[in-house]
């Protein structure tokens, strides 16, 4: 017997391939006319490209940044349109007080003061400020603040009975909540119920 292997299990043996070596930086390559000129067209195009991309960018840095100014002078003057229409009523309330320290009329500074009132009023509403008129009205936490209870007949309870200072409100949000105090029902009912 023999100890060896047989041939037909051994695995074939690797032949070996001689494999030309590549320069890595070569002095020259040789390239077709048609592949020299397609690489520099899409050398060209990808400039022009890189170009474009660059313009956008930076159109878009500089709107960004103009937005972003026009957005900070939209807050910083924002009531302008409105204190423009306030300065005429000044103005007026200005003049109103000259004419007060020399008047000998009560009713002629009430009028005048009327008058500046009633511009000053408009000037608001033109604005969207809406008086808020509780009165009769039932409690409102919302629009209402309640600073105490009366005893009343004439409204049920819960209702307001007495507006102290007027509440506003611009458009549909509230700029101040009115003062009010709120109907209560007089001892007599109470005891009756």
């Amino acid at each position: 017997m023999n100890n060896e292997p047989d041939k037909k299990d051994e695995a074939p043996a690797a032949e070996t391939v001689a494999t030309p070596i590549i320069n890595p930086n070569p002095a020259y390559i040789t390239v077709s006319r048609e592949l020299f000129q397609a690489t520099a067209a899409q050398a060209t195009e990808a400039a022009g490209l890189k170009d474009r991309l660059l313009r956008a960018q930076a159109e878009w840095d500089n709107s960004r940044k103009r937005i972003q100014r026009e957005k900070e002078d939209a807050v910083r003057y924002a009531g302008e349109a409105l204190l423009e229409k306030i300065l005429p009523v000044l103005d007026n309330f200005e003049m109103g007080m000259q004419a007060a320290q020399t008047a000998t009329d009560a009713k002629s500074i009430s009028q005048g003061l009327e008058m500046v009132l009633k511009q000053f009023q408009q000037v608001l509403k033109d604005a969207g400020v809406e008086t808020i008129d509780a009165v009769g009205q039932p409690f409102d936490p919302h629009r209402h603040e309640a600073l105490g209870q009366h005893e009343s007949d004439k409204y049920p309870e819960g209702h307001i009975v007495t507006q102290l200072r007027k509440g506003y409100k611009l458009k549909d949000r509230l700029l101040r909540a009115a003062s009010v105090f709120v109907a209560k029902p007089s001892e007599g009912k109470q005891a009756k119920t």
